[in-house]
């Protein structure tokens, strides 16, 4: 199958099969007389297998080293777990931050009366937060 057809097979552009290539997540496929890339069964496999990781949000290097594992099938889950508990660490600390983040800005709406007849309290915390004096004392969060 060509290139487009692959795509739409995957559900995915044209380009981001480009990029996986370019990556080495895809091998490169054979080329037809007219140069038209010319893919196989195995690749839209491969390709799905990609997506499905990127959708868990699984970065390329990893993803890399989960077809690595499943290229050696016979080999033990145990380091499939470990990539994953990593994956699941790095989620979790984003969640905190984000977490975290949704209480800086809830508490900084919370400053605000909705009164127009005086300066944003919003916007009067920004400024604040801008200045150089501040910024010193922020210098290492």
């Amino acid at each position: 199958m060509k290139i487009g057809e692959l795509a739409l097979k995957a559900e995915c552009d044209v380009q981001t099969i480009r990029f996986y290539e370019r990556e080495g997540l895809l091998q490169a496929p054979a080329r037809e007389p007219s140069n038209h890339r010319r893919y196989v069964g195995n690749d839209l496999e491969r390709l799905r297998f990609i997506r499905h990781c990127r959708s868990l949000d699984i970065p390329l290097p990893d993803i890399r080293q989960l077809l690595a594992f499943a290229a050696e099938p016979s080999q033990s889950c145990s380091n499939v777990n470990a990539l994953l508990d990593k994956h699941i660490a790095q989620v979790r600390q984003r969640l905190k931050a984000l977490r975290d983040l949704d209480r800086q800005l809830v508490a900084l709406r919370a400053r605000c009366d909705g009164d127009a007849s005086h300066e944003c309290a919003i916007l009067a915390s920004f400024m604040d937060a801008s200045s150089p004096s501040s910024s010193a004392s922020h210098a290492g969060a």
